[in-house]
């Protein structure tokens, strides 16, 4: 048996294979965030070609933090009862599933009007426009509003969730010195700035208990002067691992302009493989990996526990079967 094909744990799940699909947004939900038709069945087809898990594309925890006005939501029961007939769908499959929990804080196009939130008014760009820095009372409805996300994935029959802290969303904005200016318990050290996404793992872990799966997609390089380094990232993630983390998901860059400054594939390997000397929970490796040969590379050289496939699966439903 190859290693991309041999079982693998990540928390409470047994894995049949190393293969992930990762979150990848389809611009298919409709003006108020609700999943569809079309989301049964995508993510069923890919559950049928054999992966271990899916991941679901970003879902907005909140209106405001809507990354897009196509992208989906759980931030209420309704969305949530649309979402359990995806998670049921990839369930007959035979594959669990996660769903990505978001919220977009400066590069969120918030419906219905509501406030553009950042931990520092720093805007990303003229585009999206200046955000307000988070008072505590914002921080606490985020707090809560990642929980009752979490509690209403699993009361709908997802394995757990995925907290996204990569591509210059919120909680990605607090642990970057470039995005987080902050003086207060949330900001100005490294450790300060892991304070906010250090309550929201706890909130969650709290209100699901130890068996659903809990993990975070971080984006371990800013790509830029003075931001994350891999380095950096990994004592952030040995802070955050500590409360109730199962999985490391790597991947880089999207906190700053250009939006393709993101890494090269080889470089975003490299993260995952500092990332894991230094932690001792899975780590998820993503970026460029097409092949059997990569995946087999990847795992064989230590560089990861597991491998995400992205937009091969896009095209190729079945990629997992005939890599």
């Amino acid at each position: 048996m190859t290693l991309a094909f041999s079982p693998g744990r990540i928390g409470s799940l047994t894995l049949a294979n190393r293969i992930i699909m990762p979150p990848m947004q389809r611009y298919e939900g409709t003006a108020e965030g609700f999943a569809t038709d079309y989301h049964v069945n995508h993510y069923a087809r890919r559950a049928r070609g054999g992966v271990g898990l899916v991941i679901l594309e970003s879902t907005a925890i909140s209106p405001e933090g809507r990354l897009m006005s196509d992208d989906i939501g759980i931030f209420s029961d309704a969305h949530a009862l649309m979402l359990s007939r995806v998670a049921a769908a990839i369930r007959a499959e035979g594959v669990p599933a996660l769903v990505q929990l978001s919220h977009g804080g400066r590069k969120s196009r918030p419906h219905g009007g509501g406030p553009l939130l950042a931990p520092s008014a720093i805007a990303y760009d003229d585009r999206y426009g200046m955000p307000r820095a988070m008072t505590e009372a914002d921080i606490g409805k985020l707090v809560s509003d990642f929980r009752l996300a979490a509690r209403r994935a699993v009361n709908g029959g997802f394995a757990g969730v995925e907290l996204h802290a990569a591509h210059g969303y919120l909680l990605h904005q607090f642990l970057s010195p470039l995005s987080n200016l902050r003086d207060d318990e949330y900001g100005g050290d490294e450790a300060r700035r892991a304070a906010l996404p250090a309550r929201i793992i706890r909130a969650v872990r709290e209100e699901l208990g130890p068996k659903p799966v809990v993990t975070m997609r971080i984006s371990a390089s800013d790509n830029a002067e003075g931001g994350l380094t891999p380095e950096m990232a990994a004592r952030a993630l040995s802070r955050l691992a500590g409360h109730g983390l199962d999985a490391v998901h790597v991947s880089s860059g999207g906190l700053v302009p250009p939006a393709a400054q993101t890494m090269s594939p080889v470089e975003s390997l490299a993260c995952a493989q500092v990332l894991r000397a230094a932690l001792s929970i899975p780590i998820i490796a993503v970026g460029g990996i097409k092949s059997l040969a990569d995946v087999e590379a990847i795992l064989s050289a230590g560089k990861a526990d597991f491998v995400a496939i992205g937009r091969p699966l896009l095209i190729y439903p079945d990629l997992s079967r005939i890599l």
